[in-house]
């Protein structure tokens, strides 16, 4: 199996990437914004991040298809988890129990 030798303009471009990206996000922070703005702003993001880093500096772009289902199913597990956890947390003031 041969590898894909990445040349290091890639990197050099993917890093710039992510110091814009780092500095919009605290540029961002200071901006006068509806209130879930930020949150959102700010996740959109740090999901573009870690998709730069997850791709081109773990090497999952020029991988296998099965790296790519390992990559994919952790996203999913992920996915699944923040479903049972937010279930949670937006359905708690619909019990009407006292004292909370």
């Amino acid at each position: 199996m041969t590898q894909h030798v990445i040349p290091p303009r890639i990197y050099a471009v993917v890093y710039v990437a992510l110091i814009v990206m780092t500095f919009s996000t605290v540029g961002i922070a200071r901006l006068e914004l509806p209130e879930q703005a930020h949150l959102w702003v700010g996740l959109a993001i740090a999901a573009v991040k870690a998709g730069l880093v997850v791709l081109f500096f773990m090497h999952v772009w020029y991988s296998t298809r099965l790296t790519w289902v390992v990559a994919l199913s952790g996203l999913l597990w992920l996915a699944i988890l923040l479903t049972y956890v937010l279930t949670d947390y937006l359905s708690r003031g619909w019990t009407g129990v006292p004292g909370r």
